[in-house]
């Protein structure tokens, strides 16, 4: 299917590696140029080597902290780039340590806050308008399943995701950005291969005694498909929501889990 977005921007925040860089992936597949940001120069520079190898599209690395208001500046302000004339903004921010919230203090949830419901608003912010003004936009939060199913030591990412998950729901379904083919739809990861995965069950693994692959299988065994996501195939669901055929979706929180959410809705 061609997803009619080639040629498009796309702004895509902690893509030096795991689910942002399938979305950077999967885009730049699709023919659409992309700006990817994330902290780690190193990382984030290998990740647009390879990206660039694959596509034919401007491949663009800014390596700067998406949460400060100097990093969003760095990404306006990067030669090449459409400033703040992005088609496509897929947002992502990695999630906060776990944790018993009687030890958190104020300055702990401000930054969690800050970076996974403040940062994401204030892109919507500077980039919404123009998408209108253009007639297409679309905005991707990657958030966590968490939202739907909290995960009491992940407090932190509970509130602080569920808040975005919040403002999103007005937002998306205001009629001055719907109507001029602008959406926005936060996508739900599950449990994915990825370096946060790997890093959670080695720190179970010398909690508890037993081996990384011990408890990695113990965690497969919870999702019905038996197996951990790939971030390509994240990447390839984020792409979709991108596209001119996806413009009727809006306000929606999409689950990739492989089946580990038991409920209904």
């Amino acid at each position: 299917m061609d997803l009619k977005i080639s040629g498009k921007w796309a702004l895509v925040c902690g893509a030096s590696k795991g689910l942002g860089l399938g979305c950077a992936s999967s885009l730049a597949g699709e023919g659409v140029n992309v700006v990817i940001v994330a902290r780690g120069a190193d990382a984030l520079e290998a990740s647009r080597d390879a990206l660039q190898k694959m596509s034919k599209a401007k491949v663009i690395a800014i390596a700067a902290d998406i949460t400060t208001s100097e990093g969003r500046e760095a990404v306006w302000a990067v030669q090449g780039g459409p400033g703040k004339n992005y088609d496509i903004v897929i947002t992502n921010a990695g999630g906060p340590p776990p944790g018993d919230f009687k030890e958190w203090d104020r300055d702990t949830w401000i930054k969690a806050i800050d970076a996974n419901m403040l940062t994401p608003i204030e892109l919507i912010k500077a980039t919404i308008d123009g998408m209108a003004e253009r007639k297409f936009g679309r905005i991707i939060n990657i958030t966590s399943g968490a939202v739907k199913a909290p995960i009491e030591v992940l407090g932190l990412s509970n509130g602080a995701r569920s808040g975005l998950t919040g403002f999103v729901a007005g937002v998306a379904r205001a009629s001055k950005y719907v109507s001029n083919n602008v959406t926005i739809n936060n996508l739900l990861p599950g449990a994915y291969d990825t370096d946060r995965l790997k890093v959670t069950m080695s720190g179970a693994a010398k909690k508890t005694g037993q081996s990384v692959e011990d408890i990695a299988q113990a965690r497969r065994k919870t999702i019905p498909a038996q197996r951990f996501g790939h971030p390509q195939e994240f990447g390839d669901t984020c792409a979709f929501l991108c596209s001119e055929q996806a413009g009727y979706i809006t306000g929606q929180n999409i689950l990739t889990d492989g089946g580990a959410y038991p409920g209904t809705y």
